[in-house]
Parts: C-alpha cells; sequence; structure tokens
C-alpha cells in the first residue's frame, strides 16, 4: 500500500459543513491539510487519481476519510464500498459523517466496513463538541496505518 499522506480527505456536498468541519479541527489545533471533495464522483476520482487528480502531489493518499452519504452522483455508501472493497484503499480508516441516524444507514455502513458512524449535531456548538471529539479519539489516541497521523 503506498505511504499515507497526513491529508484528511472530507467528502461532503455542503460548503458550510465543510467549512464548520474545517474551522472545529482547527481549532483542536489539528494541522493535518485538508482535501474536500463535493461529490462521491470527486472522491473516487481523487483515490484513484484520475481527471485532475492524476497528479499525486495534487491527490496525496489521505490518512482519513471523512464521508457523507448523502452525496450527488455516486452516493456515500457506494465510495464507502468501493474503497472498502479495493485492496490500495481499504485501510484508509473511513469515518462516515452523516445527518442520517437511521439504523440501517448505521448498520449497512458499518456492514460495508466503515470505522466508524458519528451523526452529525445539527447545532453548532453540538457538532464542533463532536468534531472536536472525532480529532481528539483518531489523532490522539488511535495509531493509523503506515505512521499517518497529525502532522
Amino acid at each position: 500500500m503506498p505511504e499515507l499522506s497526513r491529508t484528511i480527505l472530507m467528502v461532503e456536498d455542503s460548503p458550510e459543513d465543510v467549512e464548520a468541519t474545517i474551522r472545529a479541527l482547527r481549532k483542536t489545533r489539528l494541522a493535518n491539510p485538508v482535501h474536500a471533495c463535493h461529490s462521491g464522483d470527486d472522491a473516487l476520482e481523487y483515490l484513484y487519481r484520475q481527471g485532475r487528480y492524476t497528479d499525486p502531489d495534487a491527490a496525496p493518499r489521505p490518512c482519513m476519510i471523512l464521508l457523507d452519504l448523502n452525496l450527488p452522483g455516486t452516493d456515500g455508501r457506494d465510495v464507502l464500498m468501493q474503497i472498502k472493497n479495493d485492496e490500495g484503499l481499504r485501510r484508509i480508516p473511513v469515518v462516515v459523517l452523516t445527518s442520517s441516524s437511521d439504523p440501517k444507514d448505521v448498520q449497512e455502513c458499518y456492514d460495508a466496513g466503515a470505522n466508524s458512524y458519528l451523526a452529525k449535531p445539527v447545532d453548532l456548538p453540538g457538532f464542533m463538541r463532536a468534531i472536536e471529539r472525532l480529532a481528539d479519539y483518531w489523532f490522539e489516541i488511535v495509531l493509523l496505518p503506515n505512521g499517518g497521523g497529525q502532522a
């Protein structure tokens, strides 16, 4: 498997949620670069280095993927399945970060190999706390594969 960078790949179609997540990550002093893809198709092009991402420097292998489920084009469930069924990508931790708390979605994502599932709190303070806890857990406590982690 290629060496993971310190980049976090965020797959989220809402610019407001991307901005809020990056702000919350920075509040934790997490210095990892964040690359945002706004559709499932864009995320797959990034991960497979296709289209505008053919240069490996423009698409470093992420140390983690934050994945929304409800995306335009290829939805997050399909992106998750493709990642976890690919020998070169499956070790990248995928945290589902979505508005759905439907038990069916939770079960399907864990069955497909999600490493964690987080329903986005609807209020901004709750959202910020959730992202801070996520960052603490994944970047302070957990050991990530191939040296991925906090910059």
